[in-house]
């Protein structure tokens, strides 16, 4: 017997504008379903949640719900209201005689989210405010919890709280997130809006791309299905219409309608697959390894007299090409490390080195760089004009806003009218287009939709440069970088080779073993560190000897596409060479020549990527 149905909503249109944003939309919320909600930005999952909490009114069709059902939503906007405590805040949706039920639950949410409820509503960050507004929604447990990107500025343990603390929630959910661990922890259900049209899997989003790459198969093969039975159409028809009768001229007009139809269909299907190709930054100058060090660094604020250790006694070096990622609770001055590295805050003791041909290109969360009076083509091209330096090709700003998901019909808005999401996606093309020898991201992730993450993977995969990252998602970080700096407070700094799997298996194999490691040991897996007092000190065998994990089915996927880029790569190289080692051919054209010679070099170079990644993919799956 199926579970209760608590909310229906049958054949419905919701029109803005001449093309609706949904049109016959039918879809069905029953008691304790776990529900990810997915789709491209503009797709539609906020006008969806409105919908179902009944703020957005159907133009045409059905809207049902079982009497007395509560509905809940965490949005991504919270206003504050003046003199407001957290404490007034979380109970503004609870009436007075219920408040002494729910009392117990506060507590225990605003402890684990790390709130002060006797704060000002108006003296929280903009990060706080988002953990007023989850506690609020937490403590209310309506029947039907709505969740807009949850996990934005929460720290690890807070995230894997509030999933543990989802898993035993008594209502419904229905979340939207960027965070794809913590959609496949929580989820059972996927609703995916995709072009208007919502597809619904009976299974959570742990399997999602292996659910909607079968779909978008599927529709490939019906559309060449498609096309040949309008082939064969069109080529009835362009034998002419002489002495045709009426029903031939209808004929003929079907044909019209197909293919215009057809057009349109294919049109929106590669919309829906394309994916953001940016060219690839150019190989970074062999020069020394070692590009930054930090040596025997000490580092403490005061906090309201008490002293708050940041760094205590630390070393480390970062070699060329290191790609790590950094995680910790807030506070626990992960910030602060970057800070010192580019060069913003001094050590109290010890030294920072950094080499002259070390630059920073630096992602900050708190978008610093973005001027909200310019436009988006005044922050891509600030010295004026049309044309954008991308990787040393001139780009209209127009076609390299269509890049990162903007119609460049808005490149004469301003930034304040931005959302956040635009805001970071702007922030990433302002700072990709010519990243630096060192990539700086504090938190990216936060309000980008999949797409845009997906993009910014693939991207990272292929920056030759040294990356360092600040994210609390952990998908992000183990697709990104190959060693984990931990922050754990008190000047506590743990590191571990591979992403945030890997860091988590060894902090379960410390737990179940009972070990913990002195301050001393810890600053010896440091990566890079080569220090006299460490340089021929091994690794703790806790790091080196982690198991490997199972391949992803993206990685998988991306494992049994290698094969034929290599062999399509190699056979470019031949026949490049083959043109070269053509006496006359410099004589006959020298520009065609040098074209060439530059082809063959950058398809010699994609070589060695494509090897390199298929032998990184090979001993992850041994």
């Amino acid at each position: 017997m199926p579970p209760p149905l608590l909310l229906s909503v049958k054949d419905a249109m919701i029109r803005y504008s001449e093309q609706p944003v949904f049109e016959n939309l039918s879809f069905n919320i029953h008691a304790g379903s776990r529900i990810a909600l997915v789709g491209k930005n503009g797709a539609g999952k906020s006008t969806l949640m409105n919908i179902i909490t009944g703020a957005q009114e159907l133009d045409e069709g059905e809207r049902w719900e079982e009497p007395g059902v509560t509905v809940g939503y965490l949005r991504q906007e919270i206003t504050p209201e003046e003199g407001q405590s957290v404490y007034d805040y979380i109970f503004s949706e609870i009436k007075h005689e219920e408040r002494e039920l729910h009392s117990y639950k506060v507590d225990i949410v605003a402890e684990a989210l790390q709130l002060d409820v006797q704060a000002k509503m108006t003296r929280l960050s903009g990060g706080q405010l988002r953990r007023a507004g989850l506690a609020r929604a937490l403590v209310e447990e309506p029947d039907i919890l709505l969740l807009d990107e949850p996990t934005n500025h929460l720290d690890l343990e807070a995230i894997e709280w509030l999933e543990g603390y989802l898993r035993t929630y008594r209502g419904t959910l229905l979340c939207v997130s960027h965070d794809r661990t913590f959609l496949a922890n929580i989820t059972t259900q996927v609703f995916w809006l995709d072009r208007g049209a919502l597809k619904v899997s009976p299974r959570g989003f742990k399997y999602f791309d292996e659910w909607s790459e079968m779909l978008l198969e599927q529709e490939e093969r019906e559309l060449k299905n498609r096309k040949t039975l309008v082939a064969q159409e069109v080529e009835w028809a362009s034998r002419g219409v002489k002495a045709r009768r009426k029903r031939n001229m209808r004929r003929l007009e079907q044909v019209r309608e197909l293919r215009e139809q057809l057009k349109s269909d294919v049109a929106a299907f590669r919309r829906a697959t394309s994916k953001i190709d940016i060219a690839l930054p150019k190989e970074q100058e062999k020069s020394s390894k070692i590009v930054a060090e930090f040596y025997n660094v000490y580092k403490n604020f005061d906090d309201d007299g008490r002293k708050l250790t940041i760094l205590d006694a630390f070393s480390m070096r970062i070699a060329r090409g290191d790609r790590i990622g950094i995680l910790g609770k807030n506070g626990s001055g992960k910030t602060s490390f970057l800070k010192l590295l580019i060069g913003e805050l001094s050590p109290d003791r010890g030294r920072v080195k950094v080499r002259k041909e070390l630059e920073f290109s630096y992602f900050d969360q708190k978008r610093s760089d973005l001027d909200p009076t310019d436009t988006l083509k005044k922050t891509l091209c600030p010295a004026g004009g049309d044309y954008i330096d991308v990787m040393g090709k001139q780009r209209h700003v127009c076609g390299y806003l269509k890049d990162f998901l903007f119609d460049p019909g808005r490149a004469q808005d301003k930034v304040s009218q931005l959302s956040g999401g635009q805001k970071n996606r702007l922030m990433l093309a302002k700072i990709l287009a010519n990243p630096k020898t060192c990539l700086i991201l504090d938190e990216p992730t936060n309000d980008l939709d999949m797409d845009t993450l997906d993009m910014l993977e693939e991207i990272l995969s292929r920056y030759e440069g040294t990356l360092i990252v600040v994210s609390h998602d952990r998908d992000f970080l183990d697709q990104t970088v190959t060693s984990i700096l931990a922050f754990e407070g008190d000047g506590q700094i743990e590191h571990c080779a591979g992403g945030y799997s890997d860091y988590l298996n060894l902090k379960k194999g410390q737990e179940e073993g009972g070990t913990q490691k002195t301050s001393a040991q810890k600053r010896e897996t440091v990566p890079g560190d080569t220090s006299p007092d460490n340089a021929a000190k091994p690794a703790p065998d806790s790091v080196q000897s982690q198991p490997r994990q199972k391949l992803s089915y993206k990685l998988e996927r991306e494992l049994s596409k290698l094969p034929e880029k290599i062999e399509t790569v190699e056979s470019e190289i031949t026949t490049l060479s083959e043109s070269l080692s053509d006496g006359d051919f410099y004589a006959r054209d020298p520009d065609g020549f040098h074209e060439a010679s530059k082809k063959l070099a950058e398809a010699q170079a994609r070589l060695e990527r494509y090897e390199t990644r298929w032998l990184e993919l090979e001993e992850m799956r041994a």
